[in-house]
């Protein structure tokens, strides 16, 4: 084989090993108005009542955004004239605690032919046990809007904002008028996962994933906010003492979430 063939058949591999790396959509919607996706991680796919639930709401999610578009076009053909809306949902496993609860990171893109496209964040906190969703309820003796379990999350999560925003010098937006939104309440506090541990089936505290605008200027992108659960060791109740211990894994506040 003369050395060019062999450049050749390492080239066709290469582009083979490419196209075959790309993972196929679990569920999609083409046509001329939107395309859109939704992908489950291979650990999702393996639990099927997780991958059952993902799914069904990432289908939801299709038909709402389709439908939406549908009636964009009608509305302003002139916006699709560079083709149709782009949608992407991802659900990943973050976590998986005392092999029961599952937290679930679900990362969606937007691109609407706006100024620049958008991306969100939500979690779902999977109870294995149970086979549905839960919240962080359980594992708190009270969690009433303002009291002071919330208090002292709200307190820890806006500590830990501050700090990653020095770190990326981005402080001035450090202010009460970027973390208004971060209110002593379950459904206002931010999407929540139980972090990974050094130690191994525990949770080493709770993350809180914020999407572009939410705590920053878009351009400042997502931010994550640790709270240790040394932190939150007085509103514990038994089972919340029972999962969490350890301390947070080196480099995981610098994977992306």
């Amino acid at each position: 084989m003369t050395g060019l063939s062999v450049a050749l058949a390492l080239g066709a591999t290469c582009v083979f090993s490419a196209l075959a790396a790309d993972p196929k959509p679990d569920a999609v919607i083409k046509n001329r108005n939107i395309e859109a996706r939704i992908f489950l991680d291979d650990r999702i796919k393996a639990d099927a009542a997780l991958a059952a639930d993902c799914l069904t709401e990432g289908k939801k999610w299709l038909d709402k955004n389709a439908a939406e578009a549908a009636a964009s076009r009608k509305q302003d053909p002139q916006f699709f004239r560079d083709g149709g809306w782009d949608f992407e949902r991802k659900y990943t496993i973050r976590s998986v605690v005392t092999d029961r609860y599952v937290s679930v990171l679900r990362n969606d893109y937007m691109d609407t032919h706006g100024a620049h496209p958008n991306s969100d964040v939500n979690t779902i906190l999977w109870d294995r046990t149970a086979n549905k969703r839960i919240a962080i309820r359980p594992f708190f003796t009270e969690t009433a809007d303002g009291g002071p379990t919330m208090k002292a999350m709200v307190k820890a999560v806006i500590a830990s904002l501050k700090a990653e925003k020095k770190k990326r010098d981005t402080s001035e937006t450090a202010t009460d008028e970027w973390f208004k939104g971060v209110e002593p309440s379950l459904l206002k506090i931010g999407a929540v996962t139980l972090a990974p541990s050094t130690e191994a089936g525990k949770s080493s505290g709770l993350t809180f994933h914020y999407p572009p605008y939410a705590v920053g200027p878009y351009a400042e992108g997502e931010y994550v906010a640790f709270v240790p659960w040394e932190t939150l060791k007085p509103y514990l109740t038994t089972e919340g003492a029972r999962i969490f211990g350890g301390a947070r894994p080196k480099g995981d506040a610098d994977e992306p979430q």
